[in-house]
C-alpha cells in the first residue's frame, strides 16, 4: 500500500500556527500518513512579492516542523526549474516516490482561482486534491468533482502577512509562530 502524502505548498514567509494547526489537523482527522511542507521558491501568481530568502524560509519550516514525525520539511520544489508550476512540481513528485500517493492540499482561496493555475485541469484529473476553508472563501461541495474533497479543518485566520507587518511595528508576534521560529526571527532580525 502507498504511503498517503499530503503536499501542503506555501512560501511560508514565515510559516505560522494557523500553518502548522492546519497540517496537524489533516494529517490526524482527516487520515495522511505524512504532510509535507513544500517551501515554494517563486509563486507565479504572486510575482513581485518580498520574500525571505529560500532557504531562511525551509529553516524556519524545519523548525516549526521538528518532533512531529508526520511532518517533513521539504526542499523539493528548490530544485526544480522557476516559476515553479503545481503540475510540474507533481510529476516529478510522482516520478522521485513511486511508492506514494499524493494528494494535493490546498486553500479554498485558491480553489476559487485554480483555473487561473497552469494545467488545472490536468491536475485535477490525474490528482487528490483537500481545500482547507479560508476566511472569505466559499466552496459549494455539490459543485466539486470526484477528486475534490472540502475539509472539515476549523478555518484558522492568520495570515504570514499579519505577522510581517506585526513584526515591522515592533509588536510582540510570539504567539502566532512556533516558539523556535520565533527565536530564530527575533535572533536574525528577520522581516525588520
Amino acid at each position: 500500500m502507498k504511503i498517503k502524502t499530503g503536499i501542503f505548498g506555501g512560501t511560508f514567509n514565515p510559516i505560522h500556527i494557523g500553518h502548522l494547526a492546519l497540517a496537524n489537523y489533516i494529517c490526524e482527522f482527516e487520515e495522511l500518513d505524512e504532510l509535507w511542507f513544500l517551501v515554494t521558491p517563486q509563486n507565479p501568481l504572486r510575482k513581485g512579492a518580498d520574500f525571505l530568502d529560500d532557504n531562511k524560509r525551509l529553516e524556519l519550516v524545519k523548525l516549526a516542523t521538528e518532533g512531529y514525525s508526520k511532518f517533513v520539511a521539504s526542499d523539493f520544489e528548490l530544485h526544480l526549474p522557476k516559476p515553479s508550476y503545481t503540475c510540474n512540481t507533481l510529476d516529478e513528485l510522482k516520478k522521485a516516490y513511486p511508492d506514494r500517493e499524493f494528494v494535493l492540499i490546498i486553500g479554498a482561496d485558491n480553489w476559487l482561482i485554480f483555473d487561473k493555475w497552469k494545467d488545472y485541469q490536468r491536475i485535477i484529473d490525474e490528482n487528490e486534491i483537500w481545500i482547507y476553508p479560508r476566511p472569505g472563501s466559499f466552496v459549494d461541495k455539490s459543485t466539486l468533482p470526484p477528486s475534490v474533497k472540502l475539509t472539515n479543518v476549523p478555518e484558522i485566520d492568520i495570515c504570514s502577512t499579519f505577522i510581517r507587518d506585526g513584526i515591522k511595528k515592533g509588536k510582540d508576534v510570539r504567539y502566532f509562530m512556533h516558539p523556535a521560529v520565533y527565536n530564530k526571527i527575533k535572533e536574525e532580525g528577520y522581516f525588520l
